[in-house]
């Protein structure tokens, strides 16, 4: 396991897990998680950065690329830090700001 991999599994143990009633206190403990952990990118942005493109400059794909990974990681905390009885009632969505919405 690597050491983001054994970080974010670390930070999933210290979050409370929803219950579909503490959503507050959740969604500012996964804020806070992903913040100190430089992860919070696809969360704290507006909008998605355009897709990889052959005409792609190294900025554009940098940007992306960061985001790609923030939002997987991001929707992997989430999902990791629910209770399973809620799972099935949570929005069906790949991108982790609509999620936390």
């Amino acid at each position: 396991m690597d050491q983001a991999s054994s970080n974010l599994y670390a930070s999933a143990n210290s979050v409370v897990k929803f219950n579909g009633l503490n959503y507050d206190e959740w969604s500012e403990q996964i804020r806070f998680t992903l913040g100190i952990m430089a992860l919070d990118f696809a969360i704290i942005t507006d909008e998605e950065p355009p897709a990889i493109t052959d005409e792609s400059s190294k900025d554009e794909i940098s940007l992306y690329k960061s985001w790609e990974r923030s939002n997987r990681l991001s929707l992997i905390l989430m999902r990791m830090t629910m209770a399973e009885s809620i799972k099935p009632s949570m929005p069906k969505t790949e991108k982790a700001k609509e999620f936390m919405t």
